[in-house]
């Protein structure tokens, strides 16, 4: 089976918000540097953003931030908090024989842990990227690295992938 590196929603008007323990620009280069990694062994890299639902124009900076995205990468689109709801995400993944899931992004407490609970009652294993995302309050991010996303799985560094 396969890992999948999924980087939930790094997009320039989240990554500009005020974010701690780490700023969203430190949070963005080192998913970059993450799906490098990924890239170069050949295995999947999905991105992953929001659109607001019912606004006829989303607001500027929605987009992924530039030169993310790769030809190859898996490409969401989601319209909740979570990557997996009414989106192909699990079908994507499966098709390529995925069953381990290394989640990091924005926001730690948002978007990154509803998608890690929703990947855990989809059956994937689960790896977190502890400074490769930030949260609202550094309190937040740090409960949940330390408390909750042990409960689901492993809790890694930038570093430990090469």
């Amino acid at each position: 089976m396969t890992t999948a590196l999924v980087l939930i929603d790094l997009m320039p008007r989240i990554i500009a918000l005020e974010l701690a323990p780490h700023r969203g620009e430190e949070v963005l280069e080192r998913c970059r540097r993450l799906a490098a990694v990924f890239r170069a062994q050949g295995r999947p890299v999905a991105q992953v953003r929001v659109d607001r639902p019912g606004v006829a124009e989303q607001p500027p900076g929605s987009d992924f931030a530039e030169g993310l995205v790769e030809p190859g990468d898996i490409v969401v689109v989601k319209h909740t908090v979570g990557a997996f709801h009414d989106t192909d995400l699990h079908e994507q993944l499966r098709r390529r024989g995925v069953d381990t899931l290394v989640l990091a992004g924005l926001v730690t407490t948002m978007g990154v842990e509803s998608t890690a609970r929703a990947a855990s009652d989809h059956g994937y294993e689960l790896e977190f990227v502890a400074d490769a995302m930030s949260a609202f309050a550094a309190d937040e991010h740090e409960f949940t690295v330390e408390r909750i996303f042990p409960r689901f799985g492993a809790v890694r560094h930038t570093d430990d992938y090469r």
